[in-house]
């Protein structure tokens, strides 16, 4: 049935939290900023959050995203926003510095290389997916790999979708599954570009903007299942 899987990265292979959490943590001795508590990384992922989707529906640019994210941050804890451009440039190098799998999601692409085609696409900066990749091991279990600062396009948008499909000369959409975390970047854009999606939904988060999905599961190994 599926020839092509499409992969989402962060929070879907990687742990995307643990990088995160040991990433900031570390800046904050480098610049001096004292200890990051567990209840400062929450107030970060959650205005994290809120930047990315913005990105998704064209509100921002990449930039004014990345960098924006650290200043409201900084506002927020009371340490100087003008700290934020270069600990942006510090943390897209320092998420390649932890790297945590995804349970059991290794295993499950070591299974299926050869199998099926190997696609993974992501919105993550090109500076922070090129190292994780490389340090991962993933770069070298992938086919093929389309980071949206390439493309020129984010997801959920068509157009990174239609570039993906030209490039690994994808024809009949019913042959590609999309598996992901993101509702609003990987479902969402399943759903536009018109291709079966399967939500990896660990923490069993409710589907409150509706938005259609063919699969959902928990662990990444009922992969098999549906693979069948």
């Amino acid at each position: 049935m599926y020839q092509y899987l499409l992969w989402d990265i962060d929070g879907t292979v990687l742990d995307f939290l643990a990088s995160e959490a040991h990433a900031i943590r570390a800046l904050f001795q480098k610049y001096g900023l004292g200890v990051c508590s567990d209840d400062m990384l929450r107030q970060y992922s959650a205005i994290n959050v809120r930047y990315w989707e913005a990105l998704e529906r064209n509100e921002m640019t990449k930039p004014e995203i990345l960098v924006g994210r650290f200043r409201t941050f900084f506002e927020r804890i009371g340490a100087d926003p003008a700290l934020a451009a270069p600990f942006n440039s510090d943390y897209q190098l320092a998420l390649g510095d932890h790297l945590v799998f995804v349970d059991h999601a290794e295993e499950m692409l070591r299974a299926q290389k050869g199998r099926y085609t190997l696609i993974a696409v992501t919105n993550g900066t090109k500076v922070a997916q090129t190292k994780k990749l490389r340090r991962s091991g993933l770069d070298r279990i992938f086919d093929a790999v389309f980071i949206s600062e390439d493309v020129g396009f984010e997801k959920p948008n068509p157009a990174f979708f239609d570039h993906v499909f030209s490039k690994t000369g994808i024809a009949d959409k019913s042959r590609v599954l999309l598996i992901g975390d993101s509702l609003t970047s990987d479902m969402r854009g399943g759903e536009l570009a018109g291709v079966d999606t399967c939500w990896y939904n660990p923490a069993h988060s409710a589907n409150t903007r509706n938005i259609p999905v063919t699969y959902e599961i928990d662990d990444l190994r009922e992969l098999e299942r549906i693979l069948g």
